[in-house]
């Protein structure tokens, strides 16, 4: 399953907080930030953290995207 951190990236911009801020703010790894840069999907935990400190809910900062081809895959099986 694909997923988008484009509304993170959103938020980031409206709060005036860069990458680097947020991953010493949340105390994430520059590699988990890379993970979410590639679209690549980053454990609930991290993802409770980021919306803690930005204050915000889920849905505001990631999205899943292809679930069409998900809903196929489920359907075959």
């Amino acid at each position: 399953m694909a997923v988008s951190y484009n509304n993170l990236w959103k938020l980031m911009i409206d709060k005036k907080i860069n990458k680097s801020e947020l991953c010493k703010t949340v105390k994430i790894s520059s590699s988990t930030m890379a993970k979410m840069s590639n679209e690549e999907m980053v454990a609930m935990p991290i993802l409770e953290k980021i919306c803690a400190e930005l204050e915000c809910n889920i849905g505001d900062i990631m999205e899943f995207t292809e679930l069409e081809t998900v809903r196929k895959k489920l359907h075959e099986e």
